[in-house]
């Protein structure tokens, strides 16, 4: 799935998002092969914040953690945040999303650690966090990145 880039960066709430992934746990291309999941398995209580926080048409990049360490698509929120139907504790909670554009060139770790404008986004100061906020310039200036 791709879009055009212009619509791509306009989330009606204002909000940004970065969800990270392990490729091997959940890939870019099973979002695309599946067309739409529920991102599940969060178990840090400031990720959970901020999937309670996102808005539907949020939109977030998805970035593949730890093999790859590199943005490399695009998605939105379709849902706000319900129970995790994985965990058993009623703690934690999922958003829905689906795939909007995968970016023409990922944009690695070192890539955005190496852009004075990124440098202090939370994929870097706090790189544990499987979900984390970007502001629209942070958001824009990686996916110009990627294309």
């Amino acid at each position: 799935m791709t879009s055009n880039q212009t619509q791509t960066v306009i989330s009606p709430s204002g909000q940004y998002w970065l969800m990270k992934s392990e490729p091997e746990a959940y890939s870019w291309q099973r979002l695309l092969s599946e067309g739409k999941t529920f991102w599940e398995g969060v178990r840090n209580y400031q990720a959970r914040n901020n999937l309670k926080q996102m808005q539907v048409d949020d939109l977030a990049l998805f970035y593949h953690s730890v093999s790859e360490k590199a943005v490399v698509g695009v998605c939105k929120v379709t849902q706000t945040a319900y129970p995790d139907p994985t965990d058993d504790t009623g703690k934690w909670v999922v958003v829905d999303v689906v795939p909007v554009e995968t970016l023409a060139v990922p944009v690695t770790l070192a890539t955005i650690k190496a852009t004075e404008a990124l440098a202090a986004i939370a994929l870097v100061r706090q790189s544990r966090l499987s979900v984390v906020p970007l502001t629209l310039a942070e958001f824009e200036l990686i996916l110009s990145m990627g294309s």
